[in-house]
């Protein structure tokens, strides 16, 4: 089955004078993913041409919500430099999104029908966690449930992404004592054939999803991932590891209130917290908007790439 595919767009540079940039700060944008996917500053044409439709192979999406906060949109949403259209409306042709579509009732409805039921196959991307006590009567849209319209879906999808710590793993929805049955994509559709690609995170860095679309659309197929689901090309590494702190946790230096001297000078948040030695993920590599990520900005981390991290990890301020 092929992914279906929407024409490619030449008017690029128009398109980005328009929202104040010009090509050299796009492709500036395409190093730092390029950077994020572990490819070298000459790999930026090669992801500007993946995002922008150059190879003619805009895939059909399909944006779910499930019991979620709308953050991870919201993520995407505020990514700047370029922005969401280029990001990602010129990557993809996709074709239902709750949260920014400009459809609604049956028009909604219809263009999911069309997309899932077409016959070039789509990609599915996953926002929140999926209900599913009483079969999943405590969390629906357009009159089904989650449940239903997920397994509906996810089923017939060539790839899955569960984007945000609530799809991959169920996050704060599935916190103890999770009266709705929260669950991840793949917890719960596993026995049905799906196999999500996990972004975690809450919410997750909008560049980890725009990196691993562009792998799929060079690539046609997933890349390499870990135990939990998770891209090794963003996931490979604790945040402790990559921590600009670090230096000061090898020689004992830690901050042992948010007021102290020590915190002001930047020294390790271990003691109040911190969970990055027990947390995958690239934050302090890739920030959020090129600009900061919490440890930077003086609080710990607090493990939400991990599963089940508002139980394990908690309390937060805590070593």
């Amino acid at each position: 089955m092929q992914i279906a595919v929407a024409p490619a767009r030449d008017d690029l540079d128009e398109r980005l004078a328009a929202r104040g940039l010009n090509r050299r700060d796009f492709l500036k944008y395409c190093a730092g993913v390029a950077a994020a996917m572990g490819m070298g500053p000459s790999f930026a044409p090669e992801v500007a041409r993946a995002m922008t439709g150059g190879a003619g192979r805009r895939p059909t999406v399909v944006y779910l919500h499930n019991a979620e906060c709308t953050g991870c949109s919201e993520a995407i949403l505020r990514a700047s430099d370029p922005y969401i259209d280029v990001l990602l409306m010129d990557a993809v042709n996709m074709v239902y999104q709750e949260t920014i579509m400009a459809a609604a009732g049956e028009a909604a409805e219809k263009a999911l029908h069309d997309a899932v039921n077409g016959p070039d196959g789509f990609i599915a991307i996953v926002e929140g966690a999926v209900p599913t006590f009483e079969n999943g009567a405590w969390g629906k849209v357009g009159n089904h449930t989650m449940l239903e319209t997920s397994r509906t879906v996810l089923t017939k999808a060539q790839a899955v992404i569960a984007y945000g710590t609530c799809a991959a793993y169920g996050g704060i929805q599935a916190a103890a004592p999770n009266p709705c049955g929260a669950k991840g994509v793949n917890d719960c559709f596993k026995e049905e054939g799906v196999r999500a690609v996990n972004v975690p995170g809450c919410p997750p860095n909008p560049v980890n999803i725009v990196g691993l679309i562009v792998y799929y659309l060079k690539n046609g197929a997933i890349p390499e991932l870990d135990e939990r689901g998770r891209p090794l090309m963003f996931f490979d590494k604790s945040v402790h590891e990559q921590c600009e702190r670090l230096p000061h946790f090898e020689n004992g230096r830690f901050a042992q209130s948010f007021d102290s001297e020590e915190a002001r000078k930047g020294w390790c948040l271990y003691n109040l917290g911190c969970k990055g030695p027990s947390t995958y993920n690239n934050c302090p590599k890739v920030l959020f908007n090129g600009v900061n990520w919490p440890v930077r900005a003086g609080h710990p981390c607090i493990g939400c790439s991990e599963p089940d991290f508002w139980d394990k990890m908690t309390p937060f301020y805590h070593a």
